[in-house]
């Protein structure tokens, strides 16, 4: 099964968490930061997984709270494959004062490129297979009614697609891997991006940029264990 397959299908054990009475948060607003996946084996088409999902550590930082949200799934016992996800709640630290914002960091490009063409209806396919139907995804009328000129792709389907992508290429190693990555800038629908990477017998570094190349829209890392 893809490697991202397992987060889909604990996605309602995800919202059953995040909407519970006890979560002292907005499912609205929640910004997802970074996402790590471990398969320790890959997952056989039907094999039966058990499913956990638990909160993780949590942080203050100048930007408002952090927050794991950590997947298992198990076979016979056994875990193969796990996730952690670190959401962003919004909550500025008003007792730190004006701070001045960094010049982002020059992109370096890698050798390999593989252009990637979004259609405008791939945030509700997406949603019809996740279950994921947060407006800003959805339709460019109900983005803006979140202060995004268009919808935008999910940063979950943009690394499953990168996933795909680099699943077919010669050098993947098929067996026990970890792929994280950062969302960065929003890949508005419709849009186009180019996934970017580098080879090495260890691990691959990638990153989807937008159409000129200098910003990305998700940056990664995959290590094979």
């Amino acid at each position: 099964m893809p490697i991202t397959w397992p987060h889909i299908l604990a996605f309602p054990l995800h919202l059953k968490l995040l909407t519970g009475k006890a979560f002292p948060l907005p499912l609205l607003g929640l910004v997802h930061l970074r996402n790590s996946i471990t398969q320790h084996r890959p997952i056989g088409i039907g094999e039966p997984l058990k499913l956990e999902v638990f909160f993780g550590g949590q942080a203050h930082t100048n930007r408002g709270v952090e927050f794991e949200l950590i997947t298992r799934a198990g076979s016979a016992g056994t875990v193969v494959w796990e996730e952690t996800s670190t959401m962003l709640y919004r909550q500025p630290d008003k007792t730190s004062g004006a701070t001045t914002k960094a010049a982002p960091p020059e992109v370096e490009i890698y050798p390999n490129t593989f252009n990637v063409n979004v259609p405008e209806a791939t945030g509700r396919q997406y949603a019809r297979v996740s279950g994921d139907r947060n407006p800003i995804h959805m339709h460019a009328m109900s983005a803006k009614a979140f202060g995004f000129p268009r919808a935008i792709a999910h940063g979950m389907w943009s690394k499953a697609h990168v996933a795909g992508i680099l699943e077919q290429q010669a050098g993947w190693q098929s067996d026990a891997v970890r792929i994280s990555c950062q969302f960065k800038k929003p890949l508005f629908l419709p849009g186009t991006a180019q996934l970017n990477w580098r080879e090495s017998p260890t691990n691959w570094d990638y990153q989807l940029l937008n159409t000129r190349g200098d910003a990305p829209h998700l940056s990664g890392r995959i290590d094979w264990l």
